[in-house]
């Protein structure tokens, strides 16, 4: 079955994805920020990156451009609910021109993001 990393500060956020993923058979791993989510990538790549683009440290818009880079194949599903200075849709939009494939808003409806990840899998 198909490995996918979750990359999340938000506790809460990276336990309720890898319950959902989990159930539909996919192996799931977890990492607290972009520095740690992309060494672990790096250390063993995974079929399906899930990232959020705001995170302390360095964040997914950085991450996701170290990993297309360094693995021009990666297949990434960025995810973001904004910050005090920006809405979600600015970051979503940054994650496309950085790479990432298919962009949602925070909260996600795990029947899109189930769909999303099945698509990414089949191409």
């Amino acid at each position: 079955m198909a490995r996918i990393l979750v990359i999340d500060d938000d506790e809460l956020i990276r336990l309720s994805l890898r319950m959902l993923l989990e159930e539909e058979g996919y192996e799931v791993a977890e990492a607290g920020d972009g520095e740690t989510g992309s060494a672990m990538f790096h250390a063993d790549p995974f079929d399906i990156v899930v990232i959020d683009m705001v995170m302390p440290g360095k964040g997914g818009a950085a991450t996701i451009s170290d990993l297309w880079r360094d693995f021009p194949d990666v297949k990434v599903i960025a995810i973001s609910g904004g910050d005090a200075e920006a809405g979600p849709e600015e970051f979503l939009e940054y994650a496309g021109v950085f790479g990432a494939l298919r962009t949602f808003e925070k909260p996600i409806g795990g029947a899109e993001l189930l769909a999303a990840i099945r698509e990414l899998l089949e191409a």
